[in-house]
């Protein structure tokens, strides 16, 4: 029985007990102040993990990205039309990305994974300001701690969390020290046109977050900004830093896109407002790149270890586009035959869209997939089974099984925390707060090998003795 197992059962039988506090935490954490801009439900438990396991793997992940980085260079020679062809962007989504310049993002963002019962999977890496959840971590966890039965249960397992919002904090303080040294930048996280309506209480949650940790930000929509004297403003408030939360596909695919980012784009060219992050992370976060790590064929500027690396945290992806479906018939042909146990993904979507379950369709559904997804590009990747969590009704008493998601977030300095999201195992096959209406947030704490508990810095910034 692993670590995460046995904690998991004392937690559970903990939680039956007659008496005990722990039924009462997730009510705690529905009311949690800074929670309350968001109506998501919340797990009767959190989620744990042995610190070693998370620490390895925002290991692998960081060196995963930084190869992703050096593609460009190491597979097309620095050829950048070449590189953007083969991940499928087109022309209107370059023009933006290049507008915009910036060709080396910040790492920052969110990873998505499964856990197989072995180890972590990587599913998406998700680079980009635009990524959310970091506030409902924060605050899960937090909130979680001022119960004393669970604080007490954390205390004697030894049970810590990384409170992620402080790592945004710190990273965007530092990156808008350029334009506001010796102050606090002015931070304005911008939504799409109509996107605050859509996403406006996990935004919102983000905002309370950040306030709770002393740092403030204004939610705003795109075509609610002006640009005066090479900034950006806000009414009569001079913007210092943008935090993107739109992505390129909303400038390219809307008529008016363009009139909305221009006076953001003569900020950014002037200086005087700065963007966090560069729309090239949504390059990066192509799913397009996960199949060129993967696939033996593309790799050979790789070294034994870095494929060795990638092998350990990447499932089987493999690149469908048009070109591979005219030339590469042995590809399509696997595919045909391994229909149920792969899923297909659209390059560039996120939330869900685009993705065609194999095993959920049958081989006439999967094949129409396959050719209908290849004009936008997609990948095909190994089906990833995700362990049981055990999680016990606080009112029924009984036991449950939920199949989770897991998100680490990770800022230049690292690795910045985790949360899962779960659903109801054989309720469905995509797990997303947005994409399934049983679904379920939970804190993720991991068991510490040191006898420290509660809030420790991120793992990144571990003192030695803890990283042995």
């Amino acid at each position: 029985m692993s670590a995460a197992e046995r904690i998991t059962a004392q937690y559970n039988e903990e939680l039956r007990t007659p008496g005990s506090g722990l039924p009462t935490v997730a009510q705690h954490v529905k009311d949690y102040p800074t929670l309350a801009p968001w109506h998501g439900e919340y797990l009767a438990r959190p989620i744990f993990f042995a610190e070693r396991e998370i620490r390895e793997f925002a290991d692998d992940l960081q060196h995963l990205v930084e190869i992703l980085f050096s593609l460009p260079d190491r597979m097309f020679d620095g050829d950048l039309e070449a590189f953007r062809s083969v991940l499928g962007i087109n022309d209107d989504h370059w023009k933006v990305i290049r507008q915009f310049g910036d060709l080396t993002p910040p790492y920052f963002g969110r990873a998505d994974m499964y856990h197989d019962g072995t180890s972590f999977k990587l599913l998406e890496t998700n680079l980009g300001s635009e990524s959310g959840g970091w506030g409902l971590v924060s605050e899960i966890s937090q909130a979680m701690m001022e119960v004393d039965a669970f604080a007490d249960f954390a205390r004697r397992n030894r049970l810590g969390y990384v409170h992620p919002i402080r790592a945004v904090v710190e990273a965007v303080r530092r990156f808008g020290a350029r334009v506001a040294p010796g102050r606090e930048p002015v931070v304005a996280l911008l939504e799409w046109r109509g996107g605050l309506q859509d996403y406006g209480e996990l935004w919102r949650n983000f905002q309370s977050a950040l306030r709770s940790a002393g740092f403030d930000i204004l939610l705003a929509e795109v075509s609610d900004v002006h640009e005066r004297g090479g900034a950006l403003y806000l009414g009569d408030t001079k913007i210092d830093v943008v935090y993107r939360a739109f992505v390129p596909d909303q400038i390219a695919e809307e008529p008016d896109g363009w009139d909305l980012v221009a006076p953001l784009l003569r900020a950014h060219r002037a200086g005087g407002t700065l963007l966090w992050t560069p729309f090239s992370s949504n390059m990066f976060a192509n799913k397009a790149c996960m199949a060129l790590l993967s696939d033996p064929a593309r790799r050979r500027s790789l070294s034994e270890d870095e494929c060795r690396l990638i092998d350990r945290v990447l499932p089987w992806t493999r690149l469908i586009n048009t070109d591979v479906l005219r030339t590469d018939t042995d590809l399509i042909d696997e595919c045909l035959e391994r229909r149920e146990q792969l899923i297909l993904k659209a390059n560039a979507r996120g939330g869900g869209s685009g993705v065609v379950v194999g095993w959920e369709t049958d081989d006439a559904t999967w094949r129409r997939a396959l050719e209908n997804s290849a004009a936008e590009g997609c990948v095909v990747q190994q089906r990833v089974m995700p362990r049981s969590e055990l999680v016990v009704d606080p009112i029924s008493g009984e036991t449950e099984e939920w199949h989770a998601a897991y998100g680490v977030f990770y800022t230049p300095k690292g690795c910045a925390g985790a949360f899962a999201r779960l659903v109801p195992a054989g309720s469905g096959s995509i797990i997303g707060l947005m994409a399934h209406a049983k679904a379920r947030s939970a804190a993720v704490f991991h068991q510490s090998e040191l006898p420290v508990w509660g809030e420790v810095p991120a793992v990144g910034e571990l003192p030695a003795s803890a990283a042995k």
